[in-house]
């Protein structure tokens, strides 16, 4: 993504929402690379290979994580539709849907 990453001209941006895209672009760059050690992981066959890359993945997994917190941080009513989606049980769009509704009041 490197400095294609804004869709306004850089310097009519406040800070603040530079730095938003910039945790933007590395939670995307994070889950990118989560996806890649995905695909590794499946054909590679040299068990020792495999350790180092689930730790590297369980690495990027921890940085996407931290980047999501740092955006939730910033905007509470994503954190407030999300928590009505994460770590249920039960039909994922359904509760999409309800917790969308309840943020959007």
């Amino acid at each position: 993504m490197g400095f294609d990453q804004y869709h306004e001209p850089p310097g009519e941006l406040p800070a603040a929402t530079r730095t938003f895209a910039r945790m933007i672009a590395s939670l995307t760059e994070e889950a990118e690379a989560i996806g890649w050690y995905e695909q590794r992981l499946a054909v590679e066959k040299d068990r020792e290979a495999v350790a180092v890359m689930r730790n590297a993945q369980h690495e990027e997994m921890k940085h996407f994580g931290m980047d999501l917190e740092f955006l939730l941080r910033k905007k509470p009513k994503w954190r407030e539709t999300l928590r009505g989606i994460l770590f249920k049980d039960g039909d994922i769009v359904q509760h999409g849907d309800e917790a969308e509704e309840r943020t959007e009041e």
